[in-house]
């Protein structure tokens, strides 16, 4: 296999699970050092268990991104480990989901805190140590590019019924993705999003009898699509299904190698053709 992330040191969110652990296997087989978050301890162990177990490094710093302290505990850890930090996946997320009308402060916020907050919060605390980084490498005349990839969906392009909290927070993503690519360019960082479509996982999967849940921070939060509604969303994708969490993390990985390393404040759209909903 080319391994040409050897040596870098990645930080992946909501990693236990998912289109997370995809994205972390992936960049883990192709060199990179691993810096594991999920909310749950136990499966972000098991996954940097089975990135040990091939011969790569992984280290594991859990607890869910909305925590106040999070940021400098996650970026600390890359620093205290690996010395270093190179390649920010921000990615842990959910949907709770409802219309306007029926939709509560605390659903409003919690989706917003998770997926637009705390992405802005661990790029803040990044900051400091990319910019020194990047000053020693520009002083002993090397060029070193970073890579920040956030996470988007094509709820945040196109809006989704019952979705407002999710697709606000999926649309500020991008935001923050155009500004800081003209804010951290000068320090020879690439800051893209990829926006996914429909992707099976366990918040996803089709559910025949609607009741599953996932106790997400203490809430239970309904999981699941009905059978007959995910064949029908499968239909109007030009592909003709929805995707693999490893299709979703071969899309993050192509910002990730060197091949993209002029790409920058670009949204990807991962979705299997769909360009609306």
């Amino acid at each position: 296999m080319n391994r040409n992330l050897e040596g870098k040191v990645a930080l992946v969110t909501g990693a236990g699970r998912g289109i997370g652990r995809a994205i972390a296997l992936k960049l883990a087989a192709n060199g990179a050092r691993l810096v594991i978050n999920d909310l749950d301890a136990a499966p972000a162990e098991e996954v940097a268990g089975e990135i040990r177990a091939a011969g790569g490094q992984a280290v594991v710093c859990a607890g869910s991104v909305t925590a106040p302290d999070f940021a400098e505990r996650f970026i600390g850890t890359a620093v205290q480990e690996y010395k270093g930090l190179d390649i920010i996946v921000n990615n842990a997320g959910y949907t709770w989901d409802t219309v306007i009308q029926k939709m509560t402060d605390e659903q409003w916020y919690a989706i917003i805190d998770c997926h637009l907050t705390a992405p802005f919060r661990i790029l803040r605390a990044a900051q400091p140590i990319i910019r020194k980084l990047s000053k020693a490498e520009a002083e002993a005349g090397k060029r070193v590019m970073r890579k920040i990839i956030n996470i988007s969906s094509v709820a945040g392009l196109f809006g989704n019924a019952g979705q407002v909290n999710y697709s606000t927070a999926k649309a500020g993503i991008i935001g923050v993705t155009k500004t800081l690519a003209k804010e951290w360019g000068r320090m020879n960082v690439a800051v893209n999003c990829v926006a996914f479509g429909l992707i099976k996982t366990r918040l996803t999967e089709a559910i025949a009898d609607g009741n599953a849940t996932a106790n997400i921070e203490g809430r239970e939060i309904k999981v699941g699509v009905n059978p007959d509604l995910m064949a029908m969303m499968e239909k109007g994708i030009p592909l003709g299904r929805a995707g693999t969490p490893e299709e979703a993390a071969g899309s993050v990985y192509l910002f990730c190698i060197p091949e993209s390393d002029y790409v920058s404040g670009q949204v990807l759209l991962c979705s299997g053709g769909l360009t609306g909903i």
